[in-house]
């Protein structure tokens, strides 16, 4: 009988304990400067140096991988042969390594005999810190082409750009595939790219200033909306954002570094790099300021409204602007500012503007990560990143703790008939009978 007691407790317990988890809302992660908050779902993946060999990546499915320096790795990707497909990679150097202009990395997606499809870049520019830099390359599906149309398996080349003056330590790789969704049947969508747009910058925001805490990674982003979000960062450091961007939306953004509490006064150039990347972690648009002390900001440079028609344009910046989503935004100090202004972290400013009203999507069903929901635009009113988004609903709370509701049902049974079988004990007659109980109302 004892044994039964306990046991009831401890199941009990356990699922109180469990329950409590899962709803309780994630805290934001407060990772030191220069740690790169990998996706926590990421299976490792070793790219290899003949194509032949190299590992495939499943759709949708993030991966970890590194890269040497000057070395060209090969994944491997299957494609159909109606869908847009974006290859990722985050590349992130290791804490304090040295970088000089142009390193950086390239990636591009091959037909198996070597036909480029497409090709991305991503490097440290004039800033020449170390930081996570991503860059990706695609295939689009176009009428009357001939190169990389067809279904089957390509290639992903990932290489890595370093100066011989640069440190050679390994570089940790974050990877992600995606296929844009299929286009609403019969629909006809334009195939040049858009003659103008609003390219005037909206006046800067005056209402109050709110707290919210960014995240060490892509997947820890914290969400924000229209707004003047206020939060610091380090040197070496780097915060990064999301904004949900729906079709016909045009986002502006503005970083402002506050001034220095301390006597020092002296120059860093390109001490801070504001930048963007699109909801497949293309990037956008980068803008970066320099410091001397005193308060200083600057502003990516306007860009067009999400239309599926800006992939026609032969700027990278429109052309990235091509579909609805998450678009990340992220912040980056430079470390040379902790030899003049010391290590803590500096307060700054970032000001967030969506414009227009949002337009139907132009995809068939489910747009995934390539649309906008309420349910997103409710997060980002809350400041959630993803992982605290995904918890926090019950049933999501649930799944997110790693117990299905089939587990809850089950364990809470098993508390309910350990009870039952204790009441029974306590108030049966000498002969043994008792009076079966009815399970409490809503199992």
């Amino acid at each position: 009988m004892k044994r039964q007691r306990n046991r009831g407790r401890v199941v009990a317990a356990a699922l109180a304990a469990m329950c409590a988890a899962a709803v309780l809302p994630g805290q934001a992660h407060a990772a030191g400067p220069g740690v790169y908050a990998f996706d926590p779902e990421a299976k490792k993946v070793q790219g290899a140096t003949a194509n032949v060999e190299a590992s495939e990546l499943d759709e949708g499915v993030p991966y970890r991988s590194t890269i040497r320096a000057g070395e060209k790795l090969y994944y491997r990707v299957t494609l159909d042969d109606v869908s847009a497909a974006y290859v990722s990679a985050v590349a992130v150097p290791g804490d304090g390594g040295t970088v000089a202009y142009g390193d950086g990395v390239d990636v591009s997606l091959r037909e198996t005999d070597d036909s480029q499809c497409g090709s991305g870049r991503a490097n440290f520019g004039s800033g020449e810190y170390a930081r996570p830099i991503a860059a990706y390359a695609f295939r689009t599906v176009e009428e009357g082409s001939t190169t990389c149309q067809e279904g089957g398996q390509y290639d992903v080349l990932v290489e890595r750009e370093s100066k011989d003056t640069s440190d050679s330590g390994t570089w940790n790789l974050e990877l992600r595939f995606l296929q844009e969704p299929r286009l609403r049947s019969g629909s006809s969508m334009p195939t040049e790219a858009p003659d103008s747009w609003p390219s005037a910058s909206p006046p800067p925001l005056t209402g109050k200033q709110q707290k919210r805490s960014g995240g060490a990674g892509y997947t820890e982003a914290t969400s924000l909306e229209n707004g003047r979000w206020q939060d610091t960062v380090a040197p070496g450091q780097t915060r990064f954002y999301r904004v949900p961007v729906d079709w016909g939306q045009q986002i502006h953004a503005t970083a402002g570094l506050s001034n220095s509490t301390g006597s020092a006064d002296e120059f860093v150039g390109n001490a801070l790099t504001l930048s963007l990347a699109n909801p497949a972690q293309g990037p956008v648009s980068d803008a970066s300021l320099s410091y001397s002390g005193g308060p200083a900001s600057a502003s990516l440079q306007p860009l067009p409204p999400v239309a599926y028609r800006n992939r026609f344009d032969s700027s990278t910046q429109v052309s990235a602007m091509r579909f609805a989503g998450w678009y990340y935004l992220s912040v980056s100090l430079s470390p040379k500012l902790k030899e003049s202004y010391g290590a803590e972290p500096i307060p700054f400013e970032l000001s967030v503007q969506v414009k227009n009203k949002a337009e139907e999507s132009p995809y068939d069903g489910d747009a995934g990560v390539f649309g906008v929901t309420d349910e997103d635009r409710e997060v980002a009113r809350k400041g959630q990143n993803a992982e605290q988004a995904a918890k926090s609903g019950p049933m999501k709370a649930v799944a997110a703790a790693g117990i299905g509701t089939g587990s809850v049902l089950v364990l809470g049974l098993g508390v309910w008939m350990l009870l039952a079988r204790r009441r029974a004990a306590a108030g049966a007659p000498a002969g043994g009978g008792h009076q079966g109980h009815q399970p409490p109302q809503g199992w």
